[in-house]
């Protein structure tokens, strides 16, 4: 036990490594609440409009992944907040008077909005107008839009901090809106709501694909797998329209991680693109490139022969680790890639009037079902691991802020955070798995259960207002019914 004691890794890797694992765990979570609150509220949108039953179809199905995937991601959110406090106690107290505002402001708008009116959402079906749910449903989905507006000016800050004064060794804002909309702020928010729209897409295409396959609700399947494939062809080619400009702003801002995305140890003009290599760190150098000449350069600096910073502008110890992001950053663009062809594969099919039956396209969209949250998961640690070694661009290191704990405490955290975390996702997988294969609800059901009032028997009575309303009120009933008759056969 002692030898296993003093071999772990000092409590500062420990706490990175425990947050990398939390953070990527949770960040699953809204990639894909947050597209399908907006394709839900769409689909609402086109009932009330059309008062076609195929779109109610869509939103009642639709709503139970939603609810379910939202509660993994608020319970697995709130324990980021206290790993803050708990093991960068120091990183709390230096930039606070910046940070602590803007998720404050997360807390009092987006979080609000959620949490107001999910309930609605969820539960308000023959309890409100069918406008005002609506209107709860798209409130709803503006708050996941809300939450990504804070949490990513937050966050985009630390990579490009403006609008900020250093007093006694603490950070404080001078201008909220240079803090807010920070340098590249405005192009990691388009890049990570293209994001989350294109990854509820792949999932809304995959399932209904699937149904496709199996034959299996069809009319229902047509309609969702036709709009998420115009979407993914729509919102492919715009997201690596938006990466582009993205990466000319990490250029400008963040050399370093652009040198360790593209490997390149040297400033090169002329640079080559790396397809593929196996960055070498400690020998400063690729091993097996394979290369287009030029392409970096081009594709950077818009140039031929423009010139690119290599690693060998800053010293060792300010240099991230170069192969997870490098690798990283070609997963997320190789299932971009991928996406693109899955969005123009579905557009031929189409024209050809085979997207329905096309058993090759269906199993293309089946397995393309996680890639959207797999190339957002690489291109957050892109972006985080790129920053290294700072916390602060430039300003505060990693390590400087990490707390001062016991690294058998840290360790011990983390073990329990992948052991109940990974039990949470198996759950997950199983109820949403459960969901899928029951399908959606006929037509014939949903247009009663417009005229009565229905319950949802899908969530525990426990988790469910509408099943616990209804029982208490049976309940009651049927109390007073037995108190009426007592009181007849007393008074014979």
């Amino acid at each position: 036990m002692f030898e296993l004691l003093s071999s772990l890794p000092d409590s500062s890797l420990l706490s990175r490594i425990q947050f990398a694992f939390t953070v990527s765990y949770h960040i699953m979570f809204p990639t894909i609440t947050i597209g399908l609150s907006l394709y839900i509220a769409i689909m609402e949108g086109l009932w009330l409009k059309t008062k076609n039953p195929v779109y109610l179809q869509q939103v009642k199905f639709w709503m139970k992944p939603f609810a379910v995937t939202f509660g993994m991601g608020v319970v697995s959110g709130v324990v980021l907040s206290y790993e803050f406090g708990t093991n960068f106690s120091e990183f709390s107290t230096i930039v606070g008077p910046v940070l602590a505002p803007l998720l404050a402001y997360e807390v009092l708008t987006a979080f609000f909005l959620e949490a107001g009116f999910l309930g609605i959402m969820l539960f308000g079906w023959n309890r409100v107008s069918p406008k005002v749910h609506f209107i709860a449903t798209c409130t709803v989905a503006i708050g996941t839009v809300f939450s990504s507006f804070w949490i990513l000016a937050a966050n985009s800050w630390m990579h490009t901090p403006a609008g900020y004064e250093i007093v006694d060794g603490v950070f404080h804002p001078t201008s909220w809106l240079e803090v807010i909309f920070n340098p590249s702020f405005p192009y990691r928010l388009s890049h990570m709501l293209l994001a989350t729209c294109l990854s509820a897409s792949l999932l809304i295409a995959g399932i209904h694909a699937y149904y496709l396959l199996r034959k299996q609700h069809t009319e229902f399947a047509k309609v969702g797998f036709s709009f998420t494939m115009k979407a993914i062809l729509i919102l492919a080619p715009l997201q690596i329209v938006v990466g582009d400009f993205h990466g000319l702003n990490v250029a400008e801002h963040q050399p370093v991680k652009l040198a360790a995305m593209e490997g390149i140890w040297e400033t090169e003009k002329g640079a080559d693109l790396r397809l593929f290599a196996i960055p070498d760190q400690q020998q400063e150098t690729n091993h097996y490139e394979v290369t287009i000449p030029k392409a970096a350069s081009l594709i950077i600096k818009h140039d031929l022969d423009g010139e690119i910073a290599g690693l060998d502008q800053v010293a060792k110890e300010d240099r991230p680790p170069v192969p997870v992001v490098f690798f990283s950053f070609r997963i997320m663009l190789g299932l971009g890639g991928l996406m693109l062809l899955l969005g123009l594969a579905g557009w031929i099919a189409r024209r050809r009037g085979r997207m329905f039956e096309s058993k090759p396209l269906l199993t293309f969209s089946v397995l393309m079902i996680p890639a959207g949250v797999i190339a957002t998961l690489a291109g957050w640690y892109v972006v985080e691991v790129g920053r290294q070694p700072w916390l602060v661009q430039g300003l505060v290191r990693t390590t400087d802020v990490v707390s001062p704990l016991p690294a058998q405490s840290v360790a011990f955290s983390l073990a329990l955070f992948v052991t109940v975390y990974s039990i949470l996702f198996i759950t997950y997988v199983y109820f949403m798995r459960k969901l899928v294969r029951k399908g959606p609800a006929t037509i014939e059901s949903l247009l009663n259960d417009q005229s009565t009032h229905g319950q949802d028997e899908d969530l525990p009575a426990t988790l469910n207002p509408a099943q616990v309303d209804v029982g208490y009120t049976q309940e009651m009933s049927d109390y007073i019914d037995a108190h009426n008759t007592d009181t007849r056969k007393g008074d014979h």
